[in-house]
């Protein structure tokens, strides 16, 4: 399944992220940056130390990273020439918890943007050990996208692909596609 936007286009796949070749992955990573659990773990694993080393220096330069923000390091060896690092946040349920979580999306594409990438792919942010309904996450992170991809018509961020590990989170994203798509985001 897909959403057109503008010249721009939002895909929806089950899969192994670490397996994509889109310019760049997103990961869902902790504020540390050092790895752990879920696809954070599966990308530093997949993409090698080189990965690791360059989170370790822009912890050491800025600090942990905040909720919501997003930073860049290369690939390692994955197929993706780069990682983008974005720390979702753990579900609380209070207000602030989609806002949070619409700005991993916009940080990451605006990051990508500044770097010239055409292709970026997420995985479900938030919805593993972070605890947020993929129910919930999904609309939030679909209209984040088409609202950026929207207001960027000329940037160079062409396609964005959401890679699903699970099909209940497939089938949480398209659910929430066809309500973006007849909201007419």
């Amino acid at each position: 399944m897909h959403l057109q936007i503008g010249t721009a286009r939002i895909e929806l796949l089950q899969g192994d992220l670490t397996r994509d070749d889109s310019d760049a992955i997103v990961n869902a990573a902790n504020s540390g940056l050092m790895g752990g659990g879920g696809v954070d773990g599966a990308i530093h694993r997949a993409g090698g130390p080189v990965i690791l080393e360059e989170c370790r220096e822009i912890v050491a330069s800025r600090g942990r990273l905040p909720t919501g923000q997003a930073v860049i390091t290369g690939g390692g060896r994955l197929p993706a020439r780069h990682v983008i690092h974005t720390v979702g946040p753990v579900y609380s349920g209070r207000p602030g918890d989609p806002k949070l979580l619409a700005s991993c999306h916009t940080e990451s594409l605006k990051l990508a943007a500044e770097c010239k990438l055409v292709s970026v792919a997420f995985p479900a942010i938030s919805t593993g050990v972070y605890g947020y309904p993929v129910e919930k996450a999904a609309p939030v992170a679909l209209r984040a996208v088409a609202e950026f991809l929207k207001g960027n018509p000329e940037g160079p961020v062409r396609r964005v692909r959401f890679v699903l590990f699970s099909a209940a989170a497939l089938e949480a994203f398209r659910a929430a596609a066809r309500q973006t798509q007849n909201a007419e985001l």
